[in-house]
């Protein structure tokens, strides 16, 4: 467990996911892959032995961030993109608070995208959800950070002519100590991940792949059919060798020429060139390399599951520990004097 969760109080009593259900009526489309993830994370949550009145949920703006309306917590409803940015301030001030964000590719990824990426270099102790359906569903099926070159949309009939980002990529270009993708209708993956994510001391980032059965039905669909899917998907288990396919006759290498990663067909020549996964590796180029497998088009050789997590300094504990050492060396700080210290001016007309 990690030391956030240490000093958030526990639950008196044994949990079930019917406590984490709020009062509210789940109000989305029927079929969406919102409910899921709901139900999922519902039932995960007794698994943290924590007080509910000491977990906290906060969006942004989208069809994702009407979660915190459905979990029986506390929670914040907040402003579009800026769900980092206040989830920062809950954990860096109360570190006796277990901090979930959940967001969308467009709310994310758009006007939120430096947010995301600063929580993450910063290492806040946060879990961020980040559902990804590659459109903008509540307002009504624009094309979205995520969505693929050429999709057409009610903002782009003549198709998108912009390059999509690859959430886990971006995450981990910007340094994230934890990354993770799971699947909607997976929930014994997805619940894993949660698992994971929440022992891991920092922010952890889980794109969920999530699908929108009104505005971009079917965008996973080679992902979740079983036939398709055992080609398509990659399952990363940490300490494992990178195999797939029909009696994993396909693995992951390193190509020797340029050191890019490739699939290929294992052989008994080959065998041993197969990738272990590892995890916990210092360096994110592997995992980087990684990511980028998944054809942003058909989705074929996408990974699933965790592709990093390392220990970084945690922002929170650091700045606990540099405020406690100011107070100690020098005492409580002087708000007034610092408002009128030398560095100020006054303007004459």
């Amino acid at each position: 467990m990690t030391e956030a969760l240490k000093l958030v109080p526990k639950a008196e009593g044994k949990q079930s996911a019917k406590d984490f259900k709020s009062d509210q009526e789940v109000r989305w489309c029927p079929g969406c892959g919102d409910y899921a993830i709901l139900a999922a994370v519902q039932g995960f949550m007794p698994e943290l032995g924590l007080a509910k009145e000491n977990i906290v949920f906060v969006s942004g703006i989208g069809c994702s961030s009407r979660f915190p309306y459905y979990m029986n917590t506390y929670g914040m409803h907040s402003i579009h993109g800026r769900a980092p940015a206040i989830a920062t301030g809950l954990a860096a001030s109360r570190r006796d608070l277990s901090v979930w964000v959940v967001t969308g590719d467009g709310d994310a990824l758009s006007i939120g995208g430096n947010h995301l990426i600063h929580a993450l270099r910063r290492n806040v102790n946060l879990n961020i959800l980040l559902f990804n359906n590659r459109i903008y569903g509540l307002t009504k099926g624009q094309y979205s950070p995520t969505s693929e070159v050429g999709k057409i949309t009610k903002s782009t009939p003549m198709g998108s002519l912009d390059a999509p980002f690859n959430p886990v990529s971006l995450a981990l270009g910007a340094e994230a100590s934890f990354v993770a993708r799971t699947v909607d209708s997976d929930r014994k993956h997805l619940t894993e991940v949660l698992r994971q994510a929440s022992a891991h001391p920092g922010t952890a980032l889980i794109e969920i792949y999530q699908n929108c059965n009104i505005f971009n039905d079917g965008a996973f669909e080679v992902l979740k059919d079983r036939r398709q899917a055992e080609d398509a998907v990659i399952r990363l288990e940490h300490g494992q060798p990178i195999r797939f396919g029909a009696d994993n006759a396909k693995g992951v290498v390193r190509d020797p020429a340029t050191g890019d990663l490739k699939v290929v067909a294992v052989t008994p020549e080959n065998e041993a060139d197969v990738l272990v996964h590892d995890a916990h590796a210092a360096s994110p180029t592997t995992a980087f390399a990684l990511s980028r497998l998944a054809d942003p088009d058909t989705l074929h050789h996408t990974p699933i599951g965790v592709l990093r997590s390392v220990d970084r300094p945690v922002y929170d504990s650091q700045m606990t520990d540099q405020l406690d050492r100011a107070v100690a060396s020098q005492g409580k700080g002087d708000l007034a004097a610092l408002l009128a210290g030398g560095d100020t001016w006054t303007v004459v007309g």
